[in-house]
This record gives structure tokens, sequence and C-alpha cells, in this order.
């Protein structure tokens, strides 16, 4: 047994493929990994659980449970804002999971302890990016498995990758957490996509598809931006209209505006909502980043609102996992 410690990058969440219950698989979540911003915390054996942090402590509750060891000490050292559509809560939780079973000699198996840690059940993007990373696609869950209502925890399995790619080291990522209320998360969010999922119109999944297959999928394994950015723009739009009344339109207010800023400016090539916002994110490569992130700056300035912009590298891997 050892002290452990986890570094995990978040992720961008672009939508899904399908919310409809008229189309045989539901969901299929579409995201890149993120170099940056990092979640990084420290494991140690113990005799039961000890985390100030409440999110890591439920995470290491169950994760001893789950991998049948007494306990662990876990210290939250790094990490970024939560609940705004970065992914925090899957980062922490299998970051959790993951250093609690190095410490105590056990390899890591986040793909299969994910259900029971309560990760993974709509979307598998979190789960794929902190094992390796990349852009990735999933294949959803059948949907006369999960209808409207997703399954109690550890009683599914998280959806296997359909595609991944690794995006060029010269793309950049600016991202834009504007200074409002969090996102959906929890319950609020079990109840919101429960009513989505129930009206979905099943035309937008056909039309998401070929913009998938015909624009999205040949641009990510071609590495071109132009391309790569204008699919994920319209892709979110799209996702957009299953979620408009749910968040106030095809984006959350006053998101849309700075999408809209994001999307203008020559430096940028595609602009979209992360997840239920309020991260907004535009696509572009490290010769414009100056411009980019005056463009950042700008569209919080015309939406009257203050935030945080980072501008983040795509993770061509996953976690890292090391020993103390």
């Amino acid at each position: 047994m050892t002290r452990a410690r986890v570094t995990a990058g978040a992720r961008l969440h672009f939508g899904f493929c399908n919310l409809s219950l008229a189309r045989e698989r539901l969901y299929g979540g579409l995201g890149v990994g993120l170099r940056e911003p990092r979640v990084v915390l420290e494991a140690a054996p113990a005799r039961n659980v000890e985390a100030s942090d409440p999110v890591v402590r439920d995470a290491a509750r169950r994760s001893v449970s789950l991998l049948s060891v007494p306990g662990a000490r876990v210290s939250l050292r790094g990490g970024y804002p939560r609940h705004v559509g970065l992914g925090s809560g899957t980062q922490l939780a299998l970051a959790t999971h993951a250093a609690i079973a190095r410490a105590h000699d056990h390899e890591p198996n986040v793909r299969a302890h994910a259900s029971g840690l309560g990760r993974g059940g709509r979307s598998g993007v979190g789960v794929g990016t902190f094992e390796s990373g990349g852009f990735r696609l999933d294949v959803g869950h059948p949907t006369e498995r999960f209808t409207a209502k997703r399954p109690a925890d550890g009683s599914w399995q998280v959806p296997p990758t359909g595609a991944r790619h690794d995006l060029p080291e010269a793309w950049r990522f600016v991202v834009v957490v504007p200074a409002i209320e969090p996102g959906k998360s929890g319950a609020a969010e079990d109840d919101g996509m429960s009513a989505i999922v129930e009206r979905a119109e099943p035309a937008i999944a056909d039309e998401i598809s070929r913009v998938l297959t015909q624009r999205l999928l040949p641009a990510a394994a071609e590495g071109d931006p132009e391309r790569f950015g204008s699919a994920v723009s319209e892709i979110g739009r799209l996702n957009g209209a299953w979620y408009a009344n749910e968040q106030g339109g095809t984006y959350r207010p006053p998101l849309g505006g700075i999408v809209d800023t994001l999307g203008s400016s020559s430096a940028i090539t595609g602009a979209g909502q992360s997840s239920w916002g309020p991260t907004v994110y535009g696509l572009t490569t490290e010769t414009s980043v100056e411009k980019a992130r005056a463009a950042a700056n700008r569209a919080l300035d015309r939406a009257g609102v203050d935030g945080e912009t980072y501008v983040c590298r795509p993770a061509s891997e996953g976690a890292r996992i090391e020993d103390l």
C-alpha cells in the first residue's frame, strides 16, 4: 500500500446524437478531453473514509465499498469550477476511485466501477476522456433499457466508445465560464433530461447523424479545424432545439450572445455551449490564441457579465495516476 496522486483534465460536452425514444439508441455523447483546467487529488490507505470535500467524500465511500478496502484518506489538491459544464463531478469521482485503488495496490478500472459511482449514466464522454483523452463519440444506450428515466446506480454499463481521435497539437479551445448560476446537476438535471427525452423530436437526431457522419467525423480524422468547428457548432445548435424548453432557448440565456460573438470572430472556427452551461467554448489554433482570447473577453463584456477565460489544449492522454 502507498500514497497515490491522480491528475485529470476537464472535458467539453458538445451534445448528444439522439434524445428521442423513437430511435434504437438513446444519448450517444460527443465531446473532447482537455489538458487543463485540472483536478488533482491524493489518497492514502486509512481505517475509514477521511475527506473534507463532500463530493470527494461521497466518491470515496462508494469506492471503498466497490474495492472492498477498509478506507482511505483523500485530499483535494487542485480543482476547477463545478457544475459549469466542464465535467468536474465525473472527473472528481473517477480520480478519487483511481487514487484509492492505486493506494491499496489495486489496478484502477474506472469504466467497470463508474456505474457504481453514479457516473456514465447518459454520456460516456467523461469516463472516456479520463481513460485516454481525445475527441470521443460513444454509442449510447439501448432505448428500451433506459427510456426517459435513468436506471439506479450500479445497474448500467458505461456506453462503449464508437469513435476516438486525437486532435491536432496546434488546436486550442477558448473556454469561457460566465459568472452566473451553475448549470443543472443532480436531481434537477435528471428531471430536466427526462422531460426532454419524453418529447424530443426524432427528426433532429436524423439531422445530427448527417452532420456527424458527413462533416464532424471526417474533420476529426483529417484534422480540419474549419470543418470540425462548423460541425460542432451545428450539432450544438441542433441539441439546443431539444433543450430549449428546459433552458430558455437554444442556448441558456445569456449564453446565446456569447456564442454569437465568439462565432463571429475570424480567429474562431466554431462555438457552442458545453452541457447545461454556463461554459461556452470556441475552437481556434495556437497562432490565433490572442485574437480568440480578445473575442472571449469581448463576448463577456457585451453580455454584461463577469467570468473566467481559459485557453485549453486538447488532451491526447487520460488521467495521470502515480505513486508518491
